[in-house]
Formats: C-alpha cells, sequence, structure tokens
C-alpha cells in the first residue's frame, strides 16, 4: 500500500466528524502557560481550521502566569485562600492590562494571514466584549477578596447573535458588574459557564495534563461525572486539575453533551481529540461514548462490516443480511461513537430451555478492553430474564476463553433437538455448555 501521504487516510477517516461538526457550538479554554509556553500559533491555527469548517467557535484564554509575572517583577506578592488571589487594585491593574494586550495579541493573529502561512486567505471576524456578567466573591472564611470575582451570568444571546453572524467570540477572563466594575475570573469557570449558557456541543480544557489517569497510570478515555467525582475531592483544589474537572463535570451535569480534557503540550491533541474515534484525552459526558444495547436494523451495515473479516478467516460461520434483519432482536451490540465494535446473540430454543451464545465478536482494534466479557454477561442476564437454565457455544478458535468463562465441552446430544439437526459436522465445532444459576 503507498504510504507517501499517511495523511491521506486521515483525511478520508475524519471526513464522518467534518460533517458532524459543522454548526456545531464549541467553547475552548486555553490556559496561559500554553501562550507563555509559546505554544499559541499552533493553536490559533488550529482555530483558524475549525472555523473554516464550519465550527461556531467562542475561545476563552486564560493569564494566570503572565499576571504572576508581572506580579514577581513588582515585588508584589498577592494574598491567596480558597485556590484565588485577592485582586486588589495593583493586582487588578494588572490583570485588566495583561489580559488587553492578550485578546489584542489573539485578535492580529486571527487576521487574514499573509500568503505562504496556514492562515492565508482565511477571514476571520473576532469580537469580543462585555460578555460576561460578574459579581464579587466578597468575604469568605474572613477574607475579603476585593476585585475577585465569579461569574454572575453570560449573555447568551449576545453570544448567540455574534456566532450567528459568523464570528469567533473571544472571552477574557474578566467580568463586568450592573455597576460598572470589573472583576478578576476564573477561566475554567468562564468556559463552563459559556458552555452550560449556550448548550454548547462541547467544552475542551486544554491544560497541561494529557487527560485523567488512574492508579496504575493508564489515561481514562471517559468518564462520568460520577466516576470523575472521586478524583475532584482528592485533587488540590488551587490545582489546575480540579478546576478544570470541576468545570467539567458541572457543565456535564448540565447538559453539555461532551467535555474533553487535554494537554496544550501535545500539537496534535486538539484536531485529534476532534476528528478520531478514540481522540487523545479524557471525555467528561454523562452520554456514554461507548455503550453496550440492543441492535437495530439500522446496525446491519456496522454489523457485516464487523462480521465479514471473521467469517473470511473461519472463525464465525457466513451469516447474509437477510438473516441478520430476521434475527436482529437477538443481537446485542457495542456501539462506539457510531461505529459497531462488537456483538453476541442470544438464540433461545424453549423446548429445551437452552439458549444458544452465537456471533460474539470484537473489532481487531478493540480487543483487550474486556468488551467480550461485557458482552457475554449482558447475554447471561438476558437468558436469566427468559428463565433459560443453560447455554451452549459452537466454537473452532476460542474454545479456551469459554473455559475461563465457566463453559465445559459437551457432546452433540446435549444439544436442543432443532440445533442438533442443523449442526454442521464438517466444521466439527466445540460444543460448550454453561449452565446457569
Amino acid at each position: 500500500m503507498d504510504t507517501r501521504f499517511p495523511f491521506v487516510d486521515w483525511f478520508r477517516n475524519s471526513s464522518p466528524y467534518i460533517n458532524a461538526h459543522r454548526g456545531r457550538t464549541f467553547v475552548i479554554l486555553i490556559e496561559g502557560e500554553a501562550m507563555a509556553s509559546g505554544r499559541g500559533e499552533q493553536l490559533i491555527q488550529d482555530l483558524a481550521l475549525l472555523h473554516t469548517l464550519g465550527v461556531r467557535l467562542v475561545v476563552v484564554f486564560g493569564i494566570r502566569p503572565q499576571v504572576q509575572q508581572a506580579l514577581d517583577e513588582a515585588s508584589i506578592v498577592p494574598t491567596r485562600h480558597r485556590g484565588r488571589w485577592v485582586a486588589d487594585e495593583a493586582i487588578m491593574a494588572r490583570v485588566e492590562r495583561i489580559a488587553a494586550e492578550q485578546r489584542l495579541w489573539l485578535e492580529a493573529r486571527l487576521s487574514p494571514g499573509l500568503p505562504n502561512t496556514p492562515l492565508h486567505g482565511i477571514e476571520m471576524t473576532v469580537v469580543s466584549g462585555n460578555l460576561v456578567m460578574a459579581k464579587p466573591l466578597g468575604v469568605r472564611d474572613g477574607v475579603d477578596f476585593d476585585r475577585s470575582g465569579e461569574v454572575r451570568r453570560v449573555r447568551d444571546q449576545a453570544v448567540e447573535g455574534l456566532l450567528e453572524r459568523g464570528a469567533l467570540v473571544v472571552l477574557p477572563p474578566l467580568g463586568f458588574s450592573s455597576t460598572g466594575e470589573v472583576f478578576d475570573l476564573d477561566a475554567a469557570e468562564v468556559a463552563h459557564h459559556a458552555a452550560t449558557a449556550l448548550s454548547a456541543d462541547k467544552l475542551i480544557l486544554l491544560g497541561d495534563a494529557c487527560g485523567l489517569v488512574d492508579a496504575s497510570g493508564q489515561l481514562q478515555r471517559q468518564l462520568t461525572p460520577a466516576e470523575a467525582a472521586p478524583l475532584l475531592t482528592q485533587a488540590d483544589p488551587a490545582s489546575e486539575l480540579a478546576r478544570h474537572l470541576g468545570a467539567a463535570c458541572v457543565a456535564a451535569r448540565h447538559g453539555v453533551a461532551r467535555t474533553h480534557l487535554l494537554s496544550w503540550h501535545d500539537h496534535d491533541a486538539l484536531l485529534g481529540e476532534l476528528f478520531t474515534r478514540d481522540g487523545v484525552g479524557t471525555m467528561i459526558t454523562e452520554h456514554r461514548y461507548e455503550q453496550l444495547r440492543p441492535a437495530e436494523l439500522g446496525d446491519i451495515g456496522g454489523l457485516v462490516e464487523l462480521l465479514e473479516p471473521l467469517e473470511s478467516r473461519g472463525m464465525l460461520v457466513p451469516r447474509s443480511r437477510e438473516r441478520l434483519e430476521y434475527e436482529i432482536d437477538d443481537y446485542l451490540v457495542i456501539d462506539r461513537d457510531g461505529m459497531i465494535i462488537g456483538c453476541a446473540a442470544l438464540h433461545t430454543f424453549g423446548e429445551a430451555d437452552m439458549g444458544e451464545l452465537a456471533c460474539v465478536a470484537v473489532h481487531d482494534d478493540y480487543r483487550g478492553g474486556a468488551r467480550g466479557e461485557r458482552l457475554l454477561a449482558e447475554i447471561e442476564r438476558r437468558a436469566r430474564r427468559l428463565k433459560l437454565s443453560s447455554l451452549f457455544a459452537l466454537t473452532t478458535h476460542t474454545t479456551h476463553w469459554f473455559f475461563e468463562h465457566g463453559f465445559r465441552l459437551a457432546d452433540i446430544e446435549a444439544l436442543p433437538t432443532l440445533r442438533r439437526d442443523t449442526y454442521n459436522h464438517a466444521r466439527k465445532s466445540k460444543i460448550l455448555i454453561k449452565t446457569l444459576g
């Protein structure tokens, strides 16, 4: 196979996502460390590409390291409490200046590009303004936070109007009060409020870490807010992890379909997460990205695509589309973001009080994740609900897998009469049976 241009295959495989993302609203948080490290230019190019593909973008930016540097240069040591600094007049003056400088930098970089640059010919309208209303944090635990504030509301109708007109909206970590004051805000809080107010399709948080990892260091691809809650409880309240995970969980609980935790260190993270099936970071969602569910007629094409390689290798008996359609109610599938990556069927033989576990298959790219075990467990639950006394399976390749899951060898006489009469003696399949408790 010609691999001179590997990006061509990636581009072909990304086409379903290009179509799915067009017209969708994404809120993207870029932490100040990303800009301070020089990653801004690359991220600007990625944002321009998303805009060109029809994604409606709201970009929130952080400025913590830049402000901290300005404070260090002025020998100002801020009072900190609950992970926030007390923004007195001296600190607020620097917050306002740096926020304005960063906003202007973004607007300049998102202007039409020069020839021979990635942004050449891309004309973008970038808009910011008094789009986030705020209120003071006030006095907490006896500490007066002065001009440190929290989000009161995002002017969603104004933002929506700008997006409808094709603008890219930029939100600094500042908020405005009805009394004409400006407050210092947490950028992650601005991002999740914007995402929930707009009913955004995605909230993307670009921070230092590549996502969430378990105790063994394995990246967690997907969690619900409930599953992520223990990690949030254990995190330092002042840490970026706490800020981002808290924002992700709140957004997921308030209707944002998917929130993504990505690392700005990874140059491919943003596009890799959005335009590949498995992504590169951690997704927080109330809706399962990968779900085990009963099969539907619309799954026939996906089932055929999954089963054909196994049938060609002789691991499964070939099944026609017509047969799959006729037996569709017997099937369970594992659906991963619209792709069928696993299946199993339960065919019942009521006269014998038995069921056949058939067509257990998992896509080659997704083995090793206990998906076969999930399918078996759900088939067993279904069989018990039907009050079947046992399951049987016929296999030529995976006998030991069945042994490991409680099946034992049996002879043909143990099969229901109808299944015994249709047994293919030429295949010499092993017969395995499991009694259901």
